[in-house]
């Protein structure tokens, strides 16, 4: 269903009462609710405002061919896995840590605009739970699956020291894998290649398709997504930070620093991703879609540093 664009879209305020420390009934130890809300019914905009935002269209029907449900709730396991193995290896950043602090401020910033009409986000998203967490690893990397659930490694924060405006970059990229359910549309896609109609006997729990479905947590977390699909996300992460405050040219200093990161073993992060010129060109021609959503949105109240740099090893004598 098309979503009215010849209004202006406005966050909902209530939406964003539960955070990060809230004691509620609804929510557990590392969860966050931050529901987003569709378009607010206001007085028409001019032509150049309703210009504002990035054009991405609708989703692929593609994605219709795989159980939205079945997708998310196999998310939800292999998250839940990937937290527990990363706890019995010391690995799991405590509430309490700083950068998971810094994470989950920069989320619940960008979690209310997730459903700004020129994005066509999945209904779905309107009812996620989000989530965020942060693993100890070295490497340049972070995810969002479906369902909200989102990972950053601790690499990508200290060996880029990324700004606040550049996490954002990153987490608004990642969100808008999910939010335009590229992961959905990708198993479709194979689906369709692999001559898997087996997802109907899926839905009744029969044949083959129980077990594709039975592994689709595996394949979240190594699916590759296309050139098209990463141009996309980038669009809509810079569409999502802008109106969080966050500053929609730091994805080009953010693709910078990739290149520069990259110039030994590209990180795990760039495996899928185009050459960093081409992104940096891409990001450059959305720049004027979005900067008007960035001069108007309110700014953070409080700005964070990226990890302290380690000091450095005595040489031998």
């Amino acid at each position: 269903m098309k979503t009215d664009l010849n209004t202006d879209y406005i966050p909902d305020p209530s939406l964003n009462l539960h955070a990060f420390g809230c004691r509620c009934a609804l929510h557990s130890r590392r969860r966050f609710t931050a529901l987003a809300a569709g378009a607010g019914v206001a007085a028409a905009l001019p032509a150049l405002a309703l210009a504002d935002g990035v054009d991405v269209g609708e989703r692929s029907q593609l994605s219709g061919l795989v159980p939205a449900d079945e997708i998310e709730n196999a998310a939800q396991q292999q998250y839940r896995k990937l937290l527990q193995d990363a706890a019995r290896q010391n690995a799991l950043a405590p509430d309490g840590h700083p950068q998971v602090i810094r994470l989950r401020a920069i989320a619940q910033r960008l979690v209310p605009h997730v459903m700004a009409p020129n994005l066509y986000s999945t209904p779905r998203a309107a009812q996620w739970h989000w989530e965020v967490n942060l693993i100890g690893s070295k490497q340049i990397n972070a995810f969002c699956m479906p369902g909200g659930k989102i990972a950053f490694y601790y690499g990508i924060l200290d060996q880029l020291r990324l700004t606040d405006d550049e996490v954002a970059m990153v987490m608004g990229h990642e969100m808008a894998h999910a939010l335009r359910e590229h992961a959905r549309e990708r198993m479709g896609k194979s689906a369709v290649t692999n001559g898997a109609i087996e997802i109907g006997a899926a839905l009744l729990g029969l044949g083959n398709g129980g077990r594709y479905l039975a592994n689709l947590g595996g394949q979240l977390l190594t699916l590759k997504f296309s050139r098209s699909d990463e141009s996309e996300a980038d669009k809509v992460g810079l569409d999502i930070a802008a109106r969080a405050g966050y500053d929609p040219r730091a994805g080009v200093s953010l693709w910078q620093k990739m290149a520069q990161a990259s110039k030994g073993a590209p990180p795990q992060w760039l495996s899928t991703h185009p050459p960093g010129s081409e992104r940096i060109q891409q990001i450059e021609a959305n720049l004027p879609a979005v900067l008007p959503l960035y001069s108007r949105a309110p700014k953070p109240d409080q700005r964070f540093e990226p990890p302290a740099p380690r000091p450095a090893k005595a040489s031998p004598q």
